[in-house]
């Protein structure tokens, strides 16, 4: 059990099934009291079952880790599993564990024994959405590590040494920023931008003749013209 850390725990649980139903997995995470770094987290395999028995079975599994007395936050990406705690469950249990349509729940056992382990603490349920570039890193990581329990079919977790679950697939990488292209300059010259004019402009490297009539010097800046190199003002006037 982990004992109590501080007024308010973070967590986060999330479960996974390769396949739908196929090779399952659960896992949650405790954050840190900056609520983004894991410092415990647990994962475990389920065999064959659905994405939905192993998104109960790992808030079942947190629940049961965390102490009672500790005010917990529960972030999810599971829309299914949360609403069955949160928004379905008093009508489930006031039908007699039946639905609306009169049929048995599903997968009741777990939604009982939720149901018995949220008795009398306090627990706020956050949605965040999976596999977000700058998504929440606690439901990040209990995703990636429940997504290996399904794969490999063993537990893992801080109390067992393992390192963290690798990246996920399905998480897109953020994009890198654009650099931009360096301007070309002719005959190795420096390129600037000068006169107004919205050519590019460069410091000439030798003095010349604009076609104007007027000579540049050496390290004053030019612009291309349509006749050749000369005064950014002419080229605007010409081009």
């Amino acid at each position: 059990m982990i004992g109590r850390m501080r007024e308010r725990v973070v967590a986060a649980c999330d479960g996974a099934s390769k396949g739908n139903p196929g090779p399952a997995g659960w896992a949650w995470v405790v954050g840190d009291g900056d609520e983004r770094t894991p410092v415990r987290w647990e994962s475990g395999p389920l065999g064959r079952t659905t994405n939905n028995v192993a998104e109960l079975t790992a808030l079942e599994q947190l629940l049961a880790a965390v102490e009672a007395d500790v005010p917990l936050e529960i972030r999810m990406d599971s829309q299914y599993a949360m609403k069955a705690v949160t928004t379905w469950l008093p009508g489930w249990k006031r039908n007699g564990w039946k639905t609306a349509a009169g049929k048995p729940v599903a997968n009741q056992e777990l939604v009982v024994r939720i149901d018995e382990l949220l008795a009398g603490r306090s627990v706020d349920f956050r949605y965040v959405p999976a596999h977000q570039v700058d998504g929440d890193p606690l439901n990040d990581f209990a995703d990636r590590a429940a997504s290996q329990a399904a794969s490999a079919q063993e537990a893992a977790g801080s109390a067992l040494g393992s390192p963290e679950p690798p990246p996920s697939p399905d998480t897109p990488k953020a994009s890198a920023p654009r650099r931009k292209a360096p301007r070309r300059t002719g005959g190795g010259a420096t390129s600037t931008r000068g006169g107004g004019a919205s050519a590019r402009t460069i410091k000439a490297k030798f003095a010349g003749r604009c076609l104007c009539g007027r000579s540049y010097a050496a390290g004053e800046s030019i612009a291309k013209n349509p006749q050749g190199w000369g005064h950014p003002e002419c080229r605007t006037a010409e081009a």
